[in-house]
């Protein structure tokens, strides 16, 4: 099966409460492959083309707010089934109902501040991708060897 990418954003809660060290950790352990990464603050622009599929929403506004408050972290993942892979390593989207060993079920704290969003299919991924990652910082050759000084 050829690798697959996805979009993860390591939400403000993440950053600030310094999870992204562990987190990042659990995706490579996986085997998924960190092939984009940016710390950013996000635009209003930017979450409201991200979250436009909660637009009509009553939280909307306070999601915006919260996803703009402070920096985030960016990512796009690769590997065999990535988005699957990355889905169920975060876990559920209520993090008080996430499975003890995802994250949202070790480090959430409730449905708002449950820490990740990962891209929940090809299309979705292809379309956030281009959201966050306009400028260029995604790898798109492939490492077949690691180079060690020594």
């Amino acid at each position: 099966m050829p690798a697959q990418r996805t979009l993860i954003l390591l939400k403000p809660d993440a950053v600030q409460r310094g999870l992204v060290g562990e987190i990042l950790a659990r995706f490579e352990r996986k085997g998924l492959r960190i092939v984009g990464l940016k710390q950013i603050v996000p635009t209003t622009e930017q979450a409201t083309k991200h979250y436009a599929e909660h637009a009509q929403r009553p939280f909307f506004p306070s999601l915006l707010s919260f996803i703009t408050s402070s920096p985030l972290i960016a990512l796009c993942l690769e590997g065999d089934s990535a988005i699957t892979v990355a889905r169920t390593l975060i876990g559920a989207t209520d993090a008080r109902l996430a499975a003890p060993g995802t994250i949202r079920g070790d480090f959430g704290l409730s449905k708002g501040n449950n820490l990740v969003h990962g891209s929940d299919s090809p299309e979705a991924a292809e379309r956030e991708l281009a959201i966050w990652f306009t400028d260029g910082l995604i790898t798109w050759t492939k490492v077949d060897t690691v180079w060690v000084e020594g």
